[in-house]
């Protein structure tokens, strides 16, 4: 029989050119078994089985039937009518000749636990569009648990997001196949990743590989520090080794109804020290990995694990973030005392000076290196002092990060010891690119040009995220089209008192030109061009620091998801008026500064803060804008009713829209590898609001970080049609390359 009409085929039967019948991820399993690539065996359950399954139940008129009155842009409609369909796919009888075939084939592979994934497949269209819309099934045993793990997986080919997806696409919902891949589950005694190009520095010359003992979910989550190994690509030697403490590790154990559960094992002593993986093992994996770059002729992130010995690869995938060398590539030899995250570019040397609390800040002088725990709005007069900055926690989105990047310092965060490890005095040298910090002074040469205004042109507009009055002269002159983010917050911190209690004290008016005098600076420097300046989005906690600021502040348990934003203007309305009566001001001078609303959880909410605004005398108007931030989910979910209301332009806030989307705490250190505004939720979320703000007829710019960390984003971004793209000072000129290259590839004039 055709391998075309079989309901099962093996790996070793399918190559790369089989993506009709098995879908990319089968084909590349097949593709890397026959390229003797070492890949846990199996069998797929083809595409002609599902098309088979769906002609024999006469399941197509039904599910057409469910989808055609279908509004994708109604979330519950879509969410309701996706439920009805999986329903009809998962109570369906599987032909008793498919069935059968997919259990011999199950004995046949030794049975076991096995892993059962999906496996989109469209003509034309490359897997990576489907990515992580289908489901995927871990550790399941047993003959009939491995059918109905199939049968949900054809299932999934209707969840919501699919269904959005291809219909945005104006794919036809029944051209898309789904084959399943059923194979083997590594029970690894160690795992990893590996990239065949070293991921900080973009060396093509050398292959970086991560270990930990046990299961490699532990270095997707975070909650262990992997060993870390270079290896050059070259004569295939170990260059670097790092050996970290792992005081525990995740195994598997068989559970009830044939699936297993993970559970944590603590470590010996000498466990815990021991190197992951051997020296040869570490060789071995660096020829597998120059094997799989030269099979597939394209550098790859690879997922490995051993088992009894062997190495196993369990997946392989280009690397899609690789970016060229640039001035700013450098090799530092010399010993690293801390290292985190990298969160701002630059090398700078300066005395440490530690401070535990804002209350300090004082000590720290012109060309210190501040070190903290976390930093705060209270600690930014320190930080414009500071040469650099380094902290114990936080991810690349945190407050240290943002500061620094629009500082232009370097900045290392989320290196757990730094506080302890570093003395008050100690001369060191943070390298802000690659997250280390070293002792001693040391030197770095950078050629890096910087454009001014006007030097290149592209017609998606590059703005600026800005808060710092006093380099605003500096980046008016830079090659940027004017301000997509002015936070208020730093200058609200300078100012030092709450709000309400200088109302109290009969001193409103003091608050409002106090801010106006800093408003003025921004607006002054880049007329005409659009200044847009995002209102207060002080949280309770940061409120509560202010001078009085006990007296009006409650304590919230998460005041990042607590009393902020539009819920506040519309509650404490006298406080948002000295606010308002700021931006009046400036206003009389100078008409490009625009408004733009934060955190508006509901569509009510936006209502009334635009109510009180018209009250106060700021109406819309053609030289008067109002932009909403878009960051919560609901105003991904509901965007037309928010436009609706009256806006005319929205801006995505990706860094609170992925903390939000994905359920992670930005700040957090352990899950910053997690916190990735790359995950297809996100994605999916933010090629929504860009797509529908361009048929709406409404501006549409980004002002979270993920522009100025993923180029890619910005490639998309433009793709679909955004409208301007906001930035930290540091990446201006690069974005905006990166913007000019997108347009020319898609022949935006």
């Amino acid at each position: 029989m055709d391998k075309g009409q079989k309901a099962v085929v093996w790996f070793e039967e399918v190559t790369r050119k089989d993506i009709p019948l098995v879908g990319g991820k089968g084909a590349n399993l097949g593709e890397m078994t026959n390229a003797g690539i070492p890949v846990p065996g199996g069998f797929i359950v083809t595409a002609a089985a599902y098309y088979d399954f769906i002609k024999k139940t006469g399941l197509q008129k039904k599910i057409k039937a469910l989808l055609e009155p279908v509004d994708v842009h109604n979330s519950r409609q879509l969410q309701d009518t996706a439920i009805q369909v999986q329903k009809l796919i998962q109570e369906a009888q599987m032909p008793a000749e498919t069935a059968r075939v997919i259990e011999e084939a199950y004995v046949k592979m030794g049975k076991g636990l096995v892993a059962v994934r999906s496996s989109a497949t469209a003509e034309d269209l490359p897997e990576a569009s489907f990515a992580g819309q289908q489901a995927t099934f871990l550790n399941v045993e047993g003959e009939k648990d491995v059918v109905r793990a199939v049968q949900d997986c054809w299932a999934s080919l209707f969840g919501a997001r699919a269904i959005f997806y291809r219909q945005e696409q104006g794919f036809d919902h029944f051209r898309v196949g789904i084959a399943v891949p059923v194979q083997h589950m590594v029970q690894s005694e160690a795992a990893g990743v590996m990239f065949t190009v070293e991921p900080t520095t973009n060396d093509r010359d050398k292959i970086a590989i991560e270990s930990v003992l046990g299961l490699g979910e532990m270095i997707v989550s975070g909650d262990v520090t992997p060993d870390h190994y270079i290896v050059g690509k070259a004569d295939v030697k170990i260059l670097v080794k790092e050996i970290k403490k792992q005081e525990w590790k995740l195994v598997k154990k068989a559970g009830d109804h044939g699936k297993a559960d993970n559970i944590k094992i603590d470590l010996t002593p000498e466990e815990q020290a021991r190197q992951k993986i051997t020296d040869e093992e570490i060789i071995t994996l660096a020829k597998i990995g120059k094997q799989l770059e030269e099979h597939y002729d394209f550098p790859q992130d690879v997922e490995w694990a051993t088992e009894k010995g062997e190495i196993y690869i369990v997946q392989t995938r280009p690397i899609t973030t690789i970016k060229e060398a640039t001035g700013e590539a450098h090799d530092i030899d010399a010993p690293i005392l801390v290292s985190g995250a990298a969160a701002s570019p630059g090398v700078a040397s300066g005395p440490v000076k530690i401070v535990p609390d804002p209350s300090q800040i004082d000590k720290v002088l012109e060309g210190d290196v501040l070190v903290a725990e976390m930093t705060t709005p209270d600690f930014v007069p320190a930080m414009k002092r500071a040469s650099a900055i380094v902290t114990d926690r936080g991810g690349r989105t945190a407050h240290a990060a943002i500061v620094s990047r629009e500082l232009g310092i370097p900045c290392v965060v989320g290196c757990e010891n730094a506080t302890t490890t570093l003395k008050d005095g100690q001369i060191i040298t943070v390298d802000g690119s690659n997250g280390k910090v070293y002792p001693g002074r040391i030197e770095i040469k950078s050629d890096v040009k910087i454009r001014a205004r006007g030097e290149m042109v592209t017609k998606t507009k590059l703005l600026a995220n800005l808060a710092q009055p006093d380099i605003v002269d500096r980046i008016a002159n830079r090659d940027v089209d004017g301000i997509g983010l002015l936070r208020a917050e730093f200058m609200v911190a300078e100012i030092g008192e709450h709000p309400s209690a200088m109302i109290a004290e009969g001193r409103g008016g003091e608050f409002t030109d106090k801010l106006a005098r800093e408003l003025i600076k921004f607006a002054k420097a880049f007329h005409p061009r659009q200044v847009v300046y995002r209102t207060n989005d002080f949280k309770s906690n940061e409120y509560k620091s202010l001078k009085g600021g006990e007296k009006y502040e409650e304590d919230e348990e998460n005041p990042m998801i607590g009393y902020r934003g539009a819920s506040r203007y519309i509650t404490d309305i006298e406080t948002f008026k000295l606010e308002l009566n700021a931006i009046k001001k400036v206003r009389e001078e100078y008409d490009n500064l625009w408004v733009m609303i934060p955190f508006v959880r509901t569509v009510p909410e936006l209502e009334r803060t635009l109510k009180i605004m018209e009250e106060e005398g700021l109406k819309r108007a053609e030289n008067f804008k109002i932009w909403m931030m878009c960051e919560v989910p609901s105003n991904v979910i509901l965007l037309d009713e928010f436009i609706d209301v009256g806006i005319d332009g929205i801006s995505i806030g990706s860094n609170d829209l992925t903390q939000l989307t994905l359920g992670i705490d930005r700040d957090s250190s352990k899950l910053a590898e997690t916190f990735d505004e790359r995950n297809e939720a996100v994605m999916i979320s933010i090629e929504k609001v860009v797509r529908t703000c361009k048929a709406r007829g409404v501006t549409c710019s980004i002002c979270g970080q993920a522009p100025s960390v993923y180029p890619e984003i910005t490639e998309k971004l433009v793709e679909w049609g955004c409208t301007s793209v906001s930035v930290s000072p540091d990446m201006i000129d690069v974005t905006r390359d990166i913007i000019a290259a997108a347009e020319k590839k898609l022949g935006v004039k």
